[in-house]
């Protein structure tokens, strides 16, 4: 692991990935680093012009990429669900699902489907996408990952199983350390599931430290001229490029002995080479994921059954 870097990505030729978010920062990354090792990539992306445009760059960085667009948007399940329909009807399995696309400390708001706009697009959406491709990844040869893209912000509470919408006052930036956290108990309760069945899947998450990336844009929403300029500071001094922080994620989804329910971080949190992660015990805690595991499914209406594979 010490000094792992895009280089070390093993020969992709013959598999499929699925990147959500995959127009900009780090999912573009991802997406580009395993086009650039032979995978066949969908982009899966909310605007259609951007998502274009990315496959557009994508195939201008890496010539003779497999590499296309597919419209997904997280906040409305009924995009989950014809994303889904259509992927399988194009390709018979999936051996990597990144589920990256997010938003970040965003004022208050609510998804299509009327959840609570963080909670829904980061995990719901995430949830309910990969519970729809479950077919396609048990249909992999071998070795087919889910990684989940969470936060180092996930310390910043944990969730409220009683309160899932917010609707207790409202703060933007508890709410997306919520989210996070969801992200893990999700993989948490994945991988145990996973284990349980037998099944030879492997899901983890990752954390990409402190990089510049769009993301940073909602978080200045509403914050004030002085608040954004110090986020643009801080992004310059301190924040590492998208790639380096898809690192994390390229490791989790492509590295030998990746591990169920694997945390991998930059190994300096913040920045540096990819490395297993800290993570806040109350995401390692199952009676909490089996909760919020039946409370994902009660609000997506998606169910994972008994999780053969």
């Amino acid at each position: 692991m010490p000094g792992w870097n895009a280089t070390n990505i093993p020969d992709q030729r013959g598999r499929t990935a699925v990147v959500t978010g995959a127009n900009s920062g780090i999912g573009y990354v991802a997406a580009r680093e395993l086009a650039r090792r032979g995978a066949s990539v969908v982009l899966a992306c909310r605007s259609a012009a951007r998502g274009r445009a990315a496959a557009t760059r994508l195939h201008g960085e890496v010539p003779g990429a497999e590499a296309e667009f597919a419209e997904l948007d997280l906040a409305d399940l009924a995009s989950v669900r014809e994303f889904a329909k259509a992927f399988g009807e194009r390709h018979a399995a999936l051996d990597l699902l990144i589920n990256n696309a997010g938003v970040m400390a965003l004022p208050y708001g609510r998804t299509a489907d009327g959840f609570e706009t963080q909670f829904g697009v980061n995990h719901l959406g995430h949830f309910a996408l990969t519970g729809l491709l479950l077919p396609r990844l048990r249909a992999a040869a071998s070795g087919a990952r889910i990684v989940t893209v969470s936060s180092g912000f996930h310390a910043l509470g944990n969730i409220d199983l009683d309160d899932l919408a917010f609707e207790r006052g409202y703060r933007r930036w508890i709410a997306y350390g919520r989210s996070k956290t969801a992200n893990l108990l999700f993989t948490h309760e994945l991988s145990r599931r996973f284990t349980a069945a037998g099944s030879t899947l492997v899901a983890a998450a990752a954390h990409p430290g402190y990089a510049s990336t769009n993301l940073h844009a909602g978080a200045t929403a509403d914050g004030g001229t002085l608040y954004a300029r110090g986020v643009a500071l801080a992004n310059d001094v301190i924040a590492q490029p998208a790639t380096g922080g898809a690192l994390p994620t390229l490791y989790a989804a492509t590295a030998p002995g990746v591990r169920q329910d694997a945390f991998i971080g930059p190994r300096f949190g913040w920045r540096g080479a990819p490395a297993r992660s800290w993570r806040a015990k109350w995401t390692l805690d199952d009676t909490s994921g089996e909760r919020l595991w039946s409370a994902s499914e009660k609000l997506t209406g998606v169910s994972y059954g008994s999780l053969p594979g």
